[in-house]
């Protein structure tokens, strides 16, 4: 098992991505701490989790709150005395074209997608930089290389979390902590749920593979960059896609 004694903490793991990195990172022995901004939610992933014979933990976070997220953390350390991974995965959409965009949408969006990361990130690392190592991920996108859209907000929010693990690569890689991101494609989850199938249908049409990504594509991969094996990846930028972006 890749991530055997290795303590994870995963934000947005009640549903879709981070649910199934949740249970990926267990299998592979980590211990999980799951964390969504929902008791129901948390306490699905904490139990999928269990049943499966894993370590799981949770607590009810909102990314975008300091003393909630500072409060989890000393709880992690309490219990497990290390944070070895973080997963950046929670966010949101409130999609609009720009004409039509209220200025709460896009504060919104950059403040659980972009400041939430950032938040994340500010509470863990002087935990990293002491124990002399650590993984941080950040959930980007497809959209955060190219665009889309509709999506000023989230495009924005996600070419910003490519440029904190730029930065942090950079400040962080000698402390023995690596920063990497992820930009998944297109992923049946649950925010797909609202979308017209004529529109799911040309989703898929774009993916040279003919189908749309599954949340274990993107939680393999997770697995994989907190691994000893990635052990020399660190400021990556990781497309996830089916080759949508070709």
């Amino acid at each position: 098992m890749r991530l055997k004694g290795k303590v994870s903490i995963i934000t947005g793991a009640g549903r879709g991505i981070g649910q199934a990195t949740a249970l990926k990172f267990a299998r592979e022995g980590a211990s999980v701490v799951v964390c969504d901004v929902t008791q129901a939610a948390v306490d699905e992933t904490v139990a999928a989790v269990q049943a499966e014979g894993g370590v799981a933990v949770g607590f009810v976070v909102d990314v975008t709150k300091r003393p909630q997220i500072d409060a989890m953390v000393q709880a992690v350390m309490a219990q497990f005395g290390r944070i070895d991974t973080l997963v950046n995965n929670a966010g949101i959409v409130m999609d609009a074209q720009l004409r039509k965009m209220s200025d709460a949408a896009f504060d919104r969006v950059i403040d659980v997608n972009l400041k939430g990361t950032y938040n994340c990130a500010r509470a863990v690392v002087e935990i990293m930089v002491e124990q002399g190592g650590g993984v941080i991920l950040n959930a980007s996108s497809i959209v955060g290389l190219s665009g889309n859209f509709g999506q000023t907000n989230y495009a924005a929010s996600k070419f910003g979390v490519i440029g904190f693990v730029k930065t942090w690569a950079r400040e962080l890689g000698r402390k023995g902590i690596r920063a990497n991101a992820v930009c998944p494609g297109f992923i049946e989850t649950p925010i797909l749920d609202t979308v017209p199938e004529k529109v799911l249908e040309g989703m898929r049409a774009r993916v040279p593979m003919g189908r749309l990504g599954k949340p274990e594509d993107i939680a393999n991969v997770y697995a994989f960059l907190a691994s000893d094996e990635a052990e020399y990846i660190n400021g990556a930028v990781i497309e996830v896609s089916g080759g949508a972006t070709l």
